[in-house]
């Protein structure tokens, strides 16, 4: 069981960050977070911290 969090955490940030990216750029309407910048922002951080999630899950899962 080493590592599920980690990585159930990772892959929900990257989908979570990527929404929110696409979100904030504007090709999904129909929602508060639509053309707004700060979202559009926040989005790939979110992505860069869900990967490194991913990536630390994937070592202690190897261990």
């Amino acid at each position: 069981m080493r590592g599920w969090l980690r990585l159930t955490v990772g892959l929900l940030a990257v989908v979570l960050g990527a929404l929110w990216t696409v979100l904030g750029l504007g090709y999904v309407e129909g929602s508060a977070l639509t053309d707004e910048r700060l979202w559009a922002a926040a989005g790939p951080v979110v992505v860069l911290i869900g990967l490194v999630a991913l990536w630390f899950g994937m070592r202690a899962r190897r261990r």
